[in-house]
């Protein structure tokens, strides 16, 4: 014959476990029902990041456009890239103070102007411009024209 104390634990051990569960199931719904609203709030916030980029970069465009008198003084309509530059003086056989001499600039600004510390502006930006299209023979007569004057 089992003892009625062992019989009387088991009985509340089985009824506090179904009371138990049945508490805990409203929670586990709840659970669930956040982190679905969870989980779709971060992606309405990943959206509108992507969104805000892309009207940011959209209203950095508009100003640069907006502001005519900013790209004349920087050269107009010429692009600058400091590794194109280098790459087109390197494919001229060019030392930085022939370069300089051709754009009317010195040495130490070809260095400073491939390094990205500095741009060239307005006349220097037109000239080096003019370089991207002739070859090593004409570079190399203007060069003599430009030492036999200056």
């Amino acid at each position: 014959m089992p003892n009625i104390a062992t019989v009387l634990k088991s009985e509340i051990v089985r009824l506090a476990r179904k009371q138990l569960r049945s508490e805990s199931e409203g929670l586990k719904k709840t659970i669930a029902a956040q982190r679905s609203d969870l989980a779709a709030l971060k992606r309405r916030v990943q959206d509108l990041e992507r969104a805000l980029k892309v009207v940011a970069r959209a209203a950095t465009a508009s100003k640069s456009s907006a502001k005519p008198g900013a790209s004349e003084e920087e050269g107009g309509q010429f692009r600058f890239r400091a590794a194109g530059m280098r790459a087109n003086r390197k494919r001229l056989g060019l030392s930085a103070a022939d370069f300089g001499l051709l754009v009317g600039a010195t040495g130490q600004s070809v260095y400073a102007w491939e390094a990205g510390k500095a741009k060239p502006r307005g006349k220097s930006l037109a000239a080096i411009a003019a370089l991207r299209g002739i070859g090593k023979r004409e570079v190399a007569k203007k060069l003599v024209e430009l030492k036999t004057t200056g």
